[in-house]
């Protein structure tokens, strides 16, 4: 058979996707004609989808070898080296194709590189021409849309989505972006479920969309199908679907194996391992100190930077040399300034591409890189992902495992990873002998506390509070509190307001329970100054599960509120135990919702034993001893510093005691 039939059979097979059944006449074709430039450019393509881009690359290489001016050929290698992250490479080739043959699909094709660049100026420009050559081109709209709001331009974002929307209103996609836009930026509720929704109707295997959609109802105190959902979603995780994102997922499930399986997938899918150049140790010995880096997306007036100011602060300067790694969230504020004073150096990655932010932090010599927002805020886990540092560390900004290979330890204490529960956690284990929170002794400035009146409480009656954010309210728990409140005469439950539906929502369900809805009360938010002081106004905090208070339990043990709690099966649930039993405050502890309830109901009815509790709740703990916690940490980095240097894989400890 001639070389040229051998092509186009071979051809007409690509195009059905018997990839396999092409290749072999393809080869057989350039068996005939080593040179045959068709025949190389195809191969070229086809190994690519096939999965076999370095192949794919070669074959393009002896293809362009022969026609160097080809705009196809070009566009074909600009797309494989896009695919293998080659991406200023792509670029250069889609400039290339562009030159000879200006067509819309490839300033696309152009643009989604130079986002993958962290260009998205560029990108955004890239787009538009390809708007310009096809007005009613989807991906190019789609794709502006995308970078629009990644610039922070959310009104044109939603706008592009409109459009593309108009043109295709089954664009999956656009109705998923839109819907986090709608959420997000705009606090639109009704509008994002709705898109949200749609997105998961049409494409019900969507990633992660199911799990937004629950998240969303748990926002919106929407329990019309919780039960369904929650079980869907936690089956799904068991079985490996790639349905939950983690930090939505800690308030849904109370397994801690079933966390750490969600965790891992989301790892692998978003963010898995990148191979690296290893650190050696012969290098950093005789270091004078350890360099320590922090990196955070939350440099500001912030709960993690609330609780975290005074240790950098404070750290020992004579061991450590410490390191602001910002994701590019530092602002004009009083924190931000004062976070800025505390660090011996500052390393901005904000507009960084994951591998240029990881080759600055590697420059910078870090010895150890801990990080602060795990999956929560803006996070960099994809730079985690190459290795930056010797030593990796999980602390605070997520309470529970990461499910990565490339994060070495978590910190934690013995009561929210107990002895025994290494296994549910990825990282290696260091239990610190107090609370594995920190809190600043210095920080948490309270203006003077307004009225009962002021604060829209009634001048008599007792206050019960909750002031975590509204999806960790589950409807078992709001069973709890109404039944508390049925038992307290007068008594009032104040929470923190959400958007629209949540009050509406909120006062329904206390009516079904036999609560009249003008007892449930709902604050504005506040700056933190401003909200510690009204707090104090509150008698008592009950807390939730399967996911506690954290920052905003120590938040009302500082303002002098105590908090009850039930201790919970995983990490996120035992917070609030941990941080009450460096309070000294352990009896506040309960494990039922029978004992959580009648201890709840002899608090509010005997004012002499509330009075008793909150005497004993001072700044003058260990929770709040902010040298004592340096201390502890400190001697946490030296060890996993050594264990690193010795050549020694990471290896979890205990701290035997408060140092």
């Amino acid at each position: 058979m001639p070389p040229q039939s051998l092509f186009a059979q071979g051809l007409a097979l690509h195009q059905r996707g018997q990839l396999r059944e092409a290749e072999a006449l393809y080869t057989r074709a350039l068996a005939e004609t080593p040179r045959d430039f068709a025949v190389l450019n195809m191969l070229g393509v086809l190994k690519a989808q096939a999965g076999a881009a370095a192949e794919g690359l070669a074959w393009l290489e002896q293809a362009l070898a022969l026609q160097p001016d080809h705009a196809g050929a070009l566009v074909n290698y600009g797309n494989i080296l896009s695919l293998v992250g080659r991406c200023k490479e792509a670029v250069a080739a889609y400039d290339r194709a562009l030159a000879i043959r200006p067509d819309a699909e490839s300033f696309v094709n152009r643009g989604f590189a130079l986002q993958s660049l962290n260009e998205p100026a560029e990108a955004l420009a890239s787009f538009e021409r390809a708007l310009a050559l096809e007005p009613r081109n989807i991906q190019a709209l789609y794709r502006r849309g995308v970078v629009l709001n990644e610039l922070g331009r959310t009104d044109e974002a939603l706008a592009a989505y409109d459009q593309v929307l108009a043109l295709a209103p089954g664009h999956v996609e656009a109705l998923n972006n839109r819907g986090y836009i709608w959420w997000l930026n705009r606090k639109q509720w009704a509008s994002a479920i709705a898109d949200l929704q749609k997105a998961v109707a049409l494409a019900p295997d969507l990633p992660y969309g199911q799990g937004a959609v629950l998240h969303l109802k748990m926002y919106a105190a929407d329990w019309s199908d919780f039960e369904q959902r929650q079980a869907a979603v936690i089956g799904a995780v068991r079985r490996g679907a790639r349905i939950a994102r983690p930090f939505m997922f800690q308030a849904v499930s109370d397994d801690p194996a079933v966390l750490q399986a969600c965790a891992r997938l989301y790892a692998r899918d978003l963010h898995p391992e990148v191979p690296s150049p290893p650190h050696d140790p012969a290098t950093r010995r005789g270091h004078a100190n350890i360099r320590l880096g922090y990196l955070s997306g939350e440099f500001r007036d912030q709960a993690t930077a609330i609780l975290m100011a005074g240790l950098y602060e404070r750290h020992d300067r004579n061991r450590f040399e410490i390191i602001a790694v910002d994701n590019g969230s530092a602002d004009a504020s009083a924190m931000t300034a004062r976070l800025k004073r505390s660090f011996d150096g500052w390393l901005d990655i904000g507009g960084l591409t994951d591998d240029e932010a990881a080759e600055k932090i590697r420059a910078a010599g870090i010895d150890i890189l801990v990080n602060l927002n795990g999956y929560f805020g803006k996070h960099r886990m994809s730079v985690f992902a190459r290795r930056p540092a010797p030593v990796q560390v999980n602390y605070l900004g997520f309470p529970g495992t990461l499910g990565a290979p490339y994060m070495d330890y978590i910190i934690a204490d013995g009561i929210v990873i107990p002895p025994g529960e290494g296994r549910f956690y990825d990282e290696k284990v260091v239990r610190l002998a107090a609370s594995y929170q920190v809190n600043d002794d210095r920080g948490r400035p309270v203006v003077e506390a307004p009225s009962r009146i002021d604060a829209g409480l009634p001048a008599q009656g007792f206050v019960f509070c909750n002031f975590n954010q509204a999806y960790k309210l589950t409807p078992d728990t709001f069973a709890l509190w109404m039944r508390i409140l049925r038992r307290v005469d007068g008594s009032v439950l104040w929470l923190l307001d959400e958007v629209a539906p949540f009050a509406q929502n909120i006062r329904g369900h206390a009516q079904k329970h036999g609560v009249a809805p003008e007892r449930i009360l709902f604050a504005p938010h506040l700056p933190p100054d401003r909200h510690l002081a009204r707090l104090s106004l509150a008698d008592l905090f009950l807390d939730s599960l399967p996911y506690n208070a954290h920052t905003t339990a120590s938040d009302a043990l500082w303002a002098g509120v105590p908090v009850l709690t039930r201790i919970g099966t995983a990490f996120p649930g035992r917070v609030a135990a941990s941080l009450l039993q460096a309070a000294g405050l352990p009896d506040l502890v309960t494990e039922t919702s029978e004992a959580f309830e009648r201890l709840a109901v002899t608090l509010a009815t005997y004012p002499a034993t509330l009075a008793a509790v909150k005497k004993r709740l001072t700044h003058n703990c260990s929770l709040f001893d902010t040298d004592l916690f340096r201390r502890q940490i400190e001697a946490a980095f030296e060890k996993m510093w050594q264990t690193w240097l010795a050549g020694k894989p990471p290896e979890g400890f205990d701290q035997a005691s408060a140092q």
